[in-house]
């Protein structure tokens, strides 16, 4: 991919955290023109020393839950050879904080991560990147309208898993019977599992239809992921972009709701099993993610 980068460096008023630069860049790529605002640390870099970002979504991608090997050694390998290389590799996903440590702690570390479709985001050691909330109300009519349905819903609140039915699973998570007895915090996002395919088109087309004033409802499979208004995968990469700063970010995903992922990405990866939506939009098709991380250490920056 060709990309003429244009640097227009000021003086920092301030040092921000870390002692960063500030710095703007002006990146024009092929089918679309974005201006960036980036970071750099203590040294302004002429792009020979540009960070490495690897986003990549978690279910479909990365884990599978259905499968007898949910997460592939290769892949954790691979992950700890690309952070090893000096690059940085976090996750991309609708689950909460808590939806991911159970299954990746002790076998890798991410530099970041995007929780709850961009509403919450993290650094290594869960510092908070980004914060992000629903209106408790809107969180409560969203759960009396569901709730008879039968669907299972699970209510992100500072990171934290919150169901209405007990279930087996590794991590912590609190059961609730409705918005007035869950625990108080910020609100990320709410999850909602459906049987089909078409049940989840439908509902997330109903949700954005009756609240789209305060969130953003997205097909995730046959589940829908809802995130504060303004919040996608695509922001939270955004954001991880300006943390970084001088970076190439590289975004893999399966889904629908992993599109933003791609499209804000510099560098886009998906599967042959994924929809054609995405498979048209990327920059490449991959067997795995195993072979996405290995192109992304040798692109020469």
């Amino acid at each position: 991919m060709i990309k003429t980068v244009i640097r227009l460096l000021f003086e920092p008023e301030t040092w921000q955290r870390n002692h960063c630069l500030r710095s703007s860049s002006v990146m024009i790529q092929p089918r679309r023109l974005r201006l960036c605002l980036h970071t750099e640390q203590d040294t302004v870099y002429g792009g020979k020393n540009m960070k490495k970002v690897f986003a990549s979504d978690f279910d479909g991608t990365l884990y599978f839950y259905k499968a007898e090997v949910k997460l592939p050694p290769r892949s954790v390998e691979k992950i700890l050879e690309y952070q090893a290389a000096g690059n940085y590799f976090g996750l991309c996903t609708g689950r909460q904080i808590g939806g991911l440590t159970p299954f990746i702690t002790g076998h890798f570390t991410p530099d970041f991560m995007i929780t709850s479709t961009g509403s919450n985001i993290v650094d290594r050691n869960l510092n908070g990147i980004r914060r992000l909330e629903i209106d408790r109300s809107v969180i409560d009519s969203i759960v009396r309208l569901i709730r008879p349905r039968g669907n299972r819903i699970s209510i992100d609140i500072d990171g934290v898993i919150n169901v209405f039915e007990k279930m087996d699973y590794p991590g912590d998570y609190n059961v609730i019977s409705g918005m007035d007895d869950a625990p108080q915090g910020m609100v990320h996002g709410v999850g909602i599992h459906c049987e089909t395919l078409d049940e989840a088109a439908a509902l997330t087309a109903e949700l954005n239809e009756k609240f789209g004033a305060s969130l953003n409802a997205f097909q995730n499979v046959i589940e829908v992921d809802i995130a504060p208004k303004g919040c996608s995968k695509g922001a939270g990469v955004q954001a991880v972009r300006d943390y970084f700063g001088d970076c190439k970010v590289y975004g893999i995903g399966d889904s629908l709701n992993d599109l933003p992922l791609l499209l804000a990405s510099d560098v886009s990866y998906t599967f042959p099993y994924a929809p054609a939506e995405l498979q048209e939009k990327v920059t490449k098709i991959v067997p795995t993610i195993v072979e996405a991380l290995e192109d992304s250490m040798q692109d020469p920056l």
